[in-house]
């Protein structure tokens, strides 16, 4: 299995300062609206199709593909599905989005939004919450419901990947409207 390349969000500035690179966001588009370097395409992890990415390509076919999402772990997603089809040229943006912010590096600035693990939070803990009353006002086994919620985070922590938070990222406050789209991807 081939190990994943990263790049320091401050050498990409720099390549993109000497020439066009191909950066991909991978997260949703609320999160891409919100906030994104200049020179980044929105296609969310959840549509990303490797032979369609290498197909419409911006720049040179011999230039490396980039991938950047919050923190690392959706780009890393996303080189790995690159490399498992065969397009081997993909390097992950060391840190996402939160470090490119932190470095100081340009960045376009949308509507502010609900941050996702801030959603599963509330959600999580309301379901919690509500578990517990209702296994003690009307019947014990509605402790199931917060024994879930728990596994359900527990598996989330262990596996990197979070259900609620797909099925988050779904819902009609989490996606952008086609008028806000444009600013999105280009």
């Amino acid at each position: 299995m081939q190990s994943l390349t990263d790049i320091s969000p401050e050498k990409l500035a720099q390549l993109a300062e000497e020439g066009s690179v191909d950066l991909i966001d991978v997260r949703t588009p609320v999160e891409f609206r919100e906030v994104h370097a200049p020179m980044a395409q929105n296609i969310p992890l959840d549509t990303l199709e490797p032979s369609s990415i290498v197909n419409n390509r911006n720049g040179s076919d011999s230039q490396p593909l980039y991938f950047v999402c919050r923190s690392g772990t959706r780009s890393a997603q996303a080189c790995r599905k690159m490399i498992d089809a065969g397009y081997p040229d993909v390097i992950q943006v060391r840190g996402g989005m939160s470090a490119w912010s932190e470095s100081n590096l340009p960045v376009v600035r949308g509507k502010k939004a609900m941050s996702l693990e801030r959603q599963v939070r509330i959600v999580a803990g309301f379901l919690v919450l509500v578990g517990g009353v209702l296994a003690m006002t009307v019947h014990p086994y509605f402790a199931a419901l917060s024994a879930l919620v728990g596994a359900g985070l527990a598996f989330a922590g262990i596996t990197d990947t979070c259900g609620m938070g797909m099925l988050l990222a779904k819902m009609p406050w989490n996606q952008v409207r086609a008028t806000d789209q444009a600013t999105c991807s280009r």
